[in-house]
């Protein structure tokens, strides 16, 4: 079924996986989304629009003329265009209100932690020649379900502050997020983490405070076979985070294309490439807070490496997003556009494969009030 299909033969029952319809009404007049009820009279026909343009990817006019023949609402494509300018708040909030309810416990089976996969991904307007906005995503492997988003401009650099985390989280990340604040942000959450690291990620120490030099302490590696060493991170002159480094070293065919991006990256920007780096391609190293006795280095490489296999699932929901560009050049409709096209995914992804499976009318029962006429 295409999406389109869905919001025209299925929207009664998209809407209640969000929420009760008086619930919507208030969220929108709260946050300043409906504020004229002219060519649009309610929230639930705001909330159709915005998923028509934003999921169904139809233009302004196209979603105007849509609405028009569906008979839902008799808005022109300027009208819509204001309409949906006011509705980023609103759409966020409703995003975030679904988002808490897909997410819930889940854990890890092999070590009893709720494993998340933390990523970011880039959005431009067209005719953009660079980075107009970067979507945050935190991803909750056991059910296989994305449990935060935050939008953010080109300026919102990739962090782990801007996730919550609980002590039962063990949180996965590429070398992006190898930053000492952001390290610091999961343990005071007394949560665990496993990043990639590299040798300008960040500043690695001894534990008694001495430089740990990173090339020098991967050459000890054994062929084939991973090692770790008793590193700390520094946060602040009296605070520093103890950390395991755990490395392996690479096959020379794959650290030799490691070496060749190097380069060819070091030509691209006139660099001269230090040969320190060069052979620190050699190795893979990642830093992880779990103590010795939760799990071996082998079993942390392992975990990390299940990042890759879930990586398919970023993916694929890029894929779907259609996130490599926005037809939307206005910011605040940029934004509604993004927001509207995520929730209505979840919302269908929770159609289709969750309360489906629950009950045989397929969505949620909203609770009501009974009218019991005495017997």
């Amino acid at each position: 079924m295409q999406s389109v299909e869905f919001v025209e033969f299925q929207w009664p029952y998209l809407a209640s996986l969000i929420g009760s319809s008086e619930e919507i009404a208030r969220s929108a007049v709260a946050s300043g989304a409906l504020v004229r009820r002219r060519e649009v009279r309610s929230a639930d026909t705001l909330l159709r629009l915005a998923i028509t343009y934003g999921f169904c990817g139809f233009s302004l006019r196209q979603t105007a003329a849509y609405a028009q023949t569906i008979g839902f609402a008799s808005i022109s494509d300027v009208a819509l265009l204001k309409r949906l300018r006011r509705c980023g708040p609103w759409l966020g909030e409703l995003l975030a209100r679904k988002l808490a309810q897909r997410t819930g416990r889940h854990e890890f089976p092999a070590n009893r932690l709720r494993l998340r996969l933390i990523d970011a991904t880039t959005v431009a307007r067209p005719g953009s020649t660079g980075i107009d906005w970067r979507l945050h995503m935190s991803m909750n492997v056991s059910p296989g379900q994305v449990d935060h988003i935050e939008l953010t401009d080109a300026k919102g650099a990739e962090s782990l502050t801007r996730f919550a985390f609980a002590c039962s989280d063990l949180v996965i990340a590429d070398r992006g997020y190898a930053k000492a604040k952001d390290l610091d942000h999961v343990t005071r959450a007394n949560a665990f983490f496993i990043v990639r690291t590299s040798r300008h990620s960040v500043k690695l120490e001894h534990r008694d405070g001495r430089p740990f030099d990173y090339v020098e302490g991967l050459n000890h590696l054994p062929e084939a076979a991973a090692g770790e060493f008793a590193v700390q991170v520094r946060v602040s002159p009296k605070h520093f985070i103890p950390c395991r480094l755990i490395g392996i070293r690479k096959s020379e065919p794959a650290a030799e294309r490691t070496r060749s991006k190097i380069l060819a990256e070091s030509r691209k920007k006139g660099r001269i490439t230090d040969p320190r780096t060069l052979e620190s391609a050699g190795f893979m190293t990642v830093l992880t807070n779990l103590p010795v006795n939760e799990a071996t280095p082998e079993q942390i490489l392992d975990l990390y490496r299940f990042r890759w296999q879930i990586e398919m699932n970023f993916k694929d929901l890029k894929s779907v997003l259609e996130l490599d560009t926005l037809p939307a050049k206005d910011p605040a409709l940029a934004r509604s556009y993004l927001y509207a096209k995520l929730l209505g995914t979840f919302l269908i992804d929770d159609l289709t494969s969750r309360y489906l499976s629950f009950s045989p009318w397929g969505y949620e029962i909203q609770p009501a009030a009974l009218d019991v006429a005495p017997s």
